[in-house]
């Protein structure tokens, strides 16, 4: 992540602060005749809706606790509310609802419109609630357990780097349910994404199987008798094809290999499912109730780190925390992605289309989607076409954002009978226009650097009809 675009993202943090897409006026919220004042107005505004990451040591550029805070900024605040550049939410009203829209009403956007308009009074300091406490650095509040990266890796000034692997076993001695994750980087500036799977032992005993199978010529036993389980859902196979030498791709030949340098950390043979992750933007992940992810007993964690030098060496040791759900959970949900790994973009091309479409094979429930190109990406799409005919835009996000990444999370989750297709179409600006283009003079093709692109969507699923499967440990 260059510092361009570190700032970007803090920038976009003030946007839970206030909403810039509308004035006071054309909000429809009316401005209270008088003055609203810090101290009795705008200070709950604030407390209940942007201090968890304005404040000291969070990534938002300043703290806003206090009036002291807040008053240097207020002309930053009322110029985002004319300019219309906030807040970070991003999917169009007009197609679904979602647990996690973090806009603010229209009167308290109206609110802090008209305090700021109006001079910023600080007003009556005995007016003020009780600000707001954090007793530690996680926004989920104390976890249950933390899982580290087991070294601080070495961030290189300059250079390509490529995807490292961490492996991080969580010695666990039962299963569990994850029920929130919260992903913290050691360094944020150079981190673009984690993705963390989850490896079990019955995966390393699998592939250990497999691997002996290959050497003796044999098949694991009764496998030319098993047919093979119908997946959940399918995808055409010429959207899977990713371009060889990328992350899912073949390998090149050993003479177009680019050299590792010493701190590679290489990709493990077997990665599991995802279990979560972190892309700018994303901070907690809290299943619904009655909703949670299995980490089976011994299970080892797979960081998949993606850094991007920023012209300053440093390091980076990134962590994940978790809380447990208190008991087994009617629904276990579960992470998967799908992509179009062929996408080729001209050069120059102002509004280029991308398509993907999964089919879906069980009947299922869809919790939530995260849409996610790289600096190209400018709008998205979501389609579900029912086995009647009918076809429903489920989400719409007509102004993507690579520095504010959401996983959009349905307020009531869609039920997905078998036969159903869930079409995604992403449009890229590949044109000069685009401030953020690398090289509009370049074709784009599938691949794991920011400046390369990529049409992947992550979804949280869970299968209609399924048990829940037992779990030691915890409460039924």
């Amino acid at each position: 992540m260059t510092r361009k675009i570190a700032a970007a993202i803090a920038l976009c943090a003030l946007a839970v602060v206030v909403s810039a897409r509308v004035s006071a006026q054309s909000a429809g919220g009316r401005a209270p005749a008088a003055t609203p004042t810090f101290s009795k107005d705008v200070a709950p505004i604030l407390y209940k809706n942007c201090t968890n990451c304005h404040r000291p040591g969070e990534v938002a550029p300043m703290s806003l606790l206090t009036f002291k805070d807040a008053r240097p900024w207020v002309k930053s605040i009322s110029t985002r509310i004319s300019a219309g550049t906030m807040p970070p939410w991003h999917a169009d009203p007009a197609h679904g609802e979602f647990l996690n829209d973090r806009r603010l009403s229209d009167r308290d956007k109206a609110t802090i419109l008209a305090w700021a308009n109006g001079g910023a009074p600080e007003g009556n300091p005995s007016d003020l609630p009780a600000a707001p406490t954090y007793v530690t650095e996680w926004l989920m509040g104390q976890p249950d357990a933390i899982f580290s990266m087991p070294e601080d890796y070495p961030i290189p000034a300059t250079g390509e780097i490529p995807y490292e692997y961490f492996e991080i076993p969580t010695n666990l001695t039962e299963d569990k349910w994850v029920q929130s994750l919260e992903v913290r980087a050691g360094d944020p500036a150079v981190l673009h994404h984690v993705i963390v799977y989850a490896r079990t032992p019955a995966m390393e005993a699998a592939m250990k199987t497999a691997a002996a199978a290959m050497l003796t010529g044999a098949r694991p036993n009764g496998a030319q008798d098993r047919p093979r389980p119908t997946p959940p859902f399918s995808l055409p196979e010429e959207m899977t094809k990713i371009p060889a030498g990328q992350t899912g791709g073949r390998p090149l030949p050993p003479d177009q290999r680019k050299p590792l340098g010493p701190n590679d950390r290489p990709a493990p043979r077997a990665m599991g499912p995802m279990l979560g992750g972190f892309a700018p933007g994303q901070f907690v992940r809290t299943y619904q109730d009655g909703t949670a992810i299995k980490l089976a007993a011994g299970t080892t964690l797979i960081f998949q780190m993606h850094y991007t030098a920023t012209g300053k060496a440093t390091k980076d040791r990134t962590r994940i925390a978790v809380k447990y759900a208190p008991r087994a959970p009617q629904t276990e949900v579960r992470l998967a992605s799908f992509i179009n790994g062929s996408l080729h973009i001209p050069a120059g091309d102002p509004n280029y289309r991308v398509d993907s479409e999964l089919t879906i094979n069980q009947p299922m429930t869809l919790w939530s989607l995260l849409p996610h190109t790289h600096v190209r990406g400018k709008r998205w799409e979501y389609t579900v076409t029912y086995p009647d005919g009918r076809s429903d835009i489920v989400l719409s996000v007509p102004h993507y954002d690579f520095n504010w990444q959401t996983d959009y999370i349905f307020k009531q989750p869609l039920k997905l009978p078998a036969g159903s297709k869930l079409h995604a179409t992403a449009w890229y600006d590949n044109s000069p226009a685009n401030k953020s283009n690398p090289d509009p003079k370049k074709d784009v093709w599938w691949g794991d650097q920011t400046w390369e692109e990529m049409m992947f969507t992550s979804m949280i699923f869970s299968l209609d009809g399924a048990q829940t499967p037992p779990t030691a440990g915890q409460e039924k």
